[in-house]
Formats: structure tokens, sequence, C-alpha cells
């Protein structure tokens, strides 16, 4: 009888260590495109652009919209393609849940195994695409799986428009365009089957309340068999030290769970100086299995006081900038954590905190990355359109979009800041009614109905359910130089304060910058991807056929100086604003599409061109800023040069 018992013991125990088991299927795949029966090997995670699969882009380099759009793909395919792989999930697989999990995807995709289609399709620009293939995967067989992706324009009212463009290059927001990132076919980050116990944990989000010094934990348990489950819970810091006791709840019938875990003192808040992370552990046990995720999160406040930004109750600037997927080799985003990091790093060496990711939202590799370095990210839904709500199906597909953002990314603390589109204009109360629904479900983060607006009777003043407000401009005046630079004589003396009058949520200025720097056409010889640039070379041409090739670097350096001085004082005149929450440059870097928009101090790659120094910018953009006020740019010999000096401190206080 005792062995019997033992071997019980001993196979309830095997049972109980079931986790969450995963196998990749990166590597190479078969691609027929739905336009013919050809068949190509391509290597994903990759693109259709990346193996060369697709119709050929014949273009040759002239001073003409066609060229000058934006960089050229080398080939270009939009509709269906299917990716065939074999494959076979090991025997131990037999009593798990099984789901395959696409990272990242435009726009739609369609799944089958050995020829059966799942009944489900997915469709988000912005989250993982995942499918239950438990009912369809035999463990220990080799099977067949085919995904279809389908990169057509699935909801044409996410989009603005822009006729001047040719055909296929008309789309702006930067979700879906071909002006920045490409309208690419493919799969993204990861192709991963993973298989979890029958019972096993669907989502955590991690809401951490400083004020009472406490975690509040939502948990959701897929517990379709209404079993008895026990839930297990604790924080490890970095080294893996606990921090915390762990918890312990059980019921027979939960599918979720809310409850608190008290923080101790030794816990540090997450910010810019600070970017210190933890790591929640769950643990769901039950007679199928046990089930372990680790959701790692920052502890910060992220609020709003007297019309100003404050983190952890300090005061906080935002030094940002915008990202509309400007990846020149590729076409698309990083999938990897390391390509971030050097992204944001770069930018913090120029003083910058802030990204403004201008119609999209990033992978999660950019939210870790940011997480780790402590920058702060702004995030759009895959929109910007000049008649919002009049597309039902679209308004409805972006209203999935803003929940799915929130609960993939809502744990990460780089995640401050949340707008439903740009520049958008339409039904403003659908807007509203959007965000409010949006802050009752999460409100780690502050929200915006829209990046700037231009449309009559909204833009001016802030919206209801606005925390915060991006604008060029209010009721009272700008709030960026191009309103004043154009119309005033130099004066280092003014700033934006009479502008903010009236104005009760933060003010953030809307794309600032802009400024014109002429091609630099050494760069040409960096376009060893994707993308080739048709528009330099159309420049260069001109040049050489008019003689004027030899001052090419001449007129970039006379250029970039006038931009780079204007970019200072746009970045100065902010910081002199007694009250205001900051900037969104356009952009440091060049912007290579919309008519080839040459505005950047660095290039499309993030590498200098000789303008000004990381160095140089950060001493004007920065957490602490020396400043000068002066009346004019201009004295003669016999005048006194009379300043007055100040300090921007968004820093710690200085006694």
């Amino acid at each position: 009888m005792m062995k019997v018992c033992l071997m019980l013991l001993i196979a309830l125990s095997s049972r109980m260590v079931l986790r969450a088991q995963q196998l990749s299927l990166n590597g190479t795949w078969q691609a027929t495109l739905d336009s013919n029966d050809k068949k190509y090997a391509v290597s994903l995670p990759g693109t259709l652009d990346d193996a060369g699969v697709g119709n050929p882009v014949k273009l040759t380099p002239e001073l003409n919209m066609a060229t000058l759009a934006h960089l050229m793909r080398k080939v270009q395919y939009t509709g269906k393609a299917y990716y065939t792989k074999t494959f076979t999930v090991p025997l131990s697989w037999a009593p798990k849940k099984i789901e395959l999990v696409l990272a990242r995807v435009i726009w739609k995709s369609s799944v089958w195994i050995d020829k059966k289609q799942i009944t489900t399709t997915q469709e988000s620009l912005v989250t993982p695409h995942s499918f239950d293939l438990t009912d369809y995967i035999i463990p220990g067989k080799k099977q067949m799986i085919t995904i279809c992706i389908d990169n057509s324009n699935i909801y044409p009212g996410i989009n603005v428009y822009a006729s001047r463009y040719p055909k296929g290059s008309e789309e702006m927001a930067h979700s879906y365009t071909n002006h920045t990132q490409i309208k690419w076919n493919g799969i993204l980050g990861y192709i991963n089957l993973v298989a979890r116990p029958t019972i096993s944990i669907q989502d955590v989000q991690v809401f951490p309340d400083l004020q009472n010094k406490q975690l509040q934990i939502a948990t959701s348990i897929d517990n379709k068999e209404n079993k008895k489950v026990r839930l297990t819970s604790y924080v490890v810091d970095a080294t893996g030290k606990r921090l915390t006791n762990s918890s312990y709840l059980s019921s027979t019938t939960v599918d979720s769970l809310k409850y608190t875990i008290p923080l101790q003192k030794q816990i540090s808040t997450w910010s810019e100086f600070t970017p210190k992370l933890y790591t929640l552990v769950t643990i769901v046990q039950s007679q199928y299995g046990i089930d372990t995720l680790k959701s790692k999160f920052g502890i910060r406040d992220l609020k709003t006081k007297d019309g100003d930004l404050y983190l952890n109750g300090d005061r906080i600037f935002i030094r940002g900038n915008l990202e509309c997927i400007i990846f020149p080799k590729k076409g698309y985003p990083p999938i990897q954590k390391s390509e971030w990091l050097k992204l944001f790093s770069t930018a913090k060496s120029y003083g910058l905190n802030t990204f403004r990711f201008h119609s999209w939202c990033p992978p999660e590799v950019a939210f870790e990355a940011a997480d780790e370095i402590g920058f702060y990210m702004q995030v759009e839904l895959p929109h910007w359109n000049l008649d919002v709500g009049k597309d039902s199906a679209a308004f409805n597909f972006l209203h999935r979009e803003a929940d799915a953002i929130l609960r993939v990314y809502g744990n990460h603390p780089s995640f401050c800041f949340f707008s439903m589109g740009n520049e958008l204009e339409g039904d403003f109360d659908k807007l509203n009614n959007l965000v409010a629904e949006l802050k009752q479900k999460d409100k780690r983060h502050l929200y915006s109905t829209t990046t700037f607006t231009f449309q009559k009777g909204i833009t001016g003043a802030p919206q209801p359910q606005d925390d915060y407000y991006v604008t060029q401009w209010t009721n009272k005046g700008w709030v960026r130089g191009q309103g004043v630079f154009n119309d005033e004589p130099p004066s280092f003396s003014k700033d934006y304060t009479a502008s903010l009058e009236g104005v009760n949520v933060p003010v953030i200025s809307h794309e600032i910058g802009q400024y014109s720097v002429y091609p630099d056409l050494t760069e040409i010889k960096k376009y060893n991807g994707n993308l080739r640039p048709l528009n330099f070379v159309a420049v260069k041409n001109d040049l050489r056929k008019k003689g004027l090739l030899p001052l090419s670097s001449s007129f970039l350096k006379a250029s970039g100086k006038f931009a780079s001085d204007l970019y200072k004082e746009e970045i100065e005149r902010a910081l002199k604003t007694k009250g205001f929450d900051g900037f969104h440059l356009l952009e440091l870097q060049d912007f290579p599409g919309q008519g080839t928009a040459l505005v950047g101090l660095l290039n499309a790659f993030w590498q200098s061109k000789g303008l000004v120094t990381a160095k140089e910018f950060h001493q004007y953009c920065s957490e602490l800023t020396p400043l000068i006020r002066f009346p004019k740019a201009v004295y003669t010999n016999n005048e006194t040069f009379i300043a007055e000096a100040e300090l921007a401190n968004f820093y710690k206080p200085i006694n």
C-alpha cells in the first residue's frame, strides 16, 4: 500500500511541474503569393522585401513627385501571401493547451493546420496575433502549418490620404504607409508555439499605488474547467531577491482575481533618473499543472497638478522627439531589444527623454528597452484621419486596438502617455467617450483625444477628457517658433507664458522644428538594404548637371547651421516658459517621406551630419539647462549688453 501511495505521489509531482513550453517556428518557410503559384523560400521572422519577393519597383532618379515622395522599395507586394512549414510538437505536450503567437503583422492573419482552417482570424497592427490550436495539434506527429498574411488596406478609415503622391503612397498614418515604414508582408519578432496547462494564466496587470504603498494586482485565469486553483505571487528585484511575502488565494470557480501586495520601504520608484524595475512572479496551480508568468514593472506615480506634469511628486519636462518608423535599411521597426537600447541611448545623449510614436505603437522590445534605460513614451493608436467616426468599422477596430495596447503593454512604466491619434478631425464626442472608457480601465497613463487638431471650433483648447494637451497654439497664441520666427525680429527675452492663460492641463508644443537641411549626398552609400535613395540620387544628378555638385557640402553646412540655431531657440523658448510642460521635435533625425522632408540635424540612421555634437545639443536640451534672456540679436559697439540669467531645473533642488 505504501508503494502504491509513493508511486501516486511521484506521478502527481511530475504532473504538477508542468509549465509553459515553447517551440520556435523561426526559420525557412515556403511562400506563395495570391497573384501566382510560384513558390519562394523565405526566412521568417522577416518580410517579402527582405527576400526580394514581389513586383519590381521601376523608377528612375528624377526630380518629380514619384521619386521624391519617399525612399523607394526594390520590390513591393500588396495582398495575400501564404507561408507554409512542417513541424512536430513533443509528445509531452499532449495534455496541454497549445497557442500560436505571431509578434507583429500587417495586417490580417489566418492559419491552417494540415489544410484545416482555424475558425478565428487576427487583425491587430500593434499587438501580437494569437491562435488557439489545441484542437488541431497532434503531439508527436509531423504536421503542416500555413499562415496567410494579408497586407491589404483592411480598414481604410484609420488613415488620411494625400492625392499628391503616387498610387500606393497616398496613406499617411505611419502604421500603414510607404512613406516611412513600408507596407511589408511577413511576420516580425517571433513565431512561437506555446504549450500551457489546461488551466493557465491569461493576463496579469500590475497597478502601483505609491500613495498607499501597495501594488494592486488584477489576474485573469483561463479556467473553463471550473476547477479549484491556487495562486501564489511575490515580487523580486533585478538580482532575484524576494521583496514581498507570497500571497495565496484559492477558489473553485475563479477566472479572475484582484488583490493587493504591500510594498516594503526599500523599493525604489521608476523615472528617467532611476529606472528601477521589479518582477511580479505569479504562479497558478491546479490539477492540470503549474503555470508561471513573470511580469516586469516599475513603481511610478504619473499625474497632473495645477496644470503641470508630475512624476513621483517631482515636476517633469518632456523633451520629446517624433518616431515615425524611420528605419531606412529594412523599412520596419527593429525586433531586437539591443537596437532599441542603442536608439534610446543616442536620444538621451542629446538630452531627450521622450519619444512620441506618431500614429503607431512600437513592439514589446521597445518598451522593455525604454523601461531599462529610463525613457518616456507617448503611444498612439494607428490613426490619422480627418473624419473620425464616419467609418464605424474602422472606429470599432481602433477601440479594440486601444484595449489591446493597454492589456499587452500597460505594465511598462515607460508607457506614460496615450493619444488616440495624430491631428484628428471629426466626431470628438466619440473620441472623448473612448478616452473616458480607457481611463476607467487603466489609470497608469495620461490620455489625450488627439495629438493636435486643425479642426475649427476644437483647435486652441483641450478637450474635456484630455489629461494633457499637445498643440501648436492655444486660443491665446502660438506655442511654437514657426508662428513667431517668421513674423517678429529675433528676440531672446520672450516665451509662451501669455499663450498658456486659461489652459488648465499640461501643454506640450506640437512638432516644433521642421527646419530644412540640404541633402547630405554622402549618405547615399549607406542604403544597402530594402530601400533605395532615388530622391538623393536625383538631387545629386541635378547638381552634377548644373555644375554645382562640388558645393553640396557647403549647402549642407550652411542650411544645417541655420537649422541648428533655430532648433536651439525653439527649445530654449519652451524651457523659459514657466508652467510649460514640454515639446515634441520634428525632428532630430531626417524624415525621408512626405516629399523628402530632410529636417534633421542627424540623418535617418541617427548618425551625425557634422552640424552639432550630442554634447553641444545637450547643453541647451537637458534636465538642467542654463538660459539667458536678452531683447535682440544685434548690438552696436556703443550699447550696453544687459541680460537676465535663468536656470531650467527639472533635476534636483539646488540649495
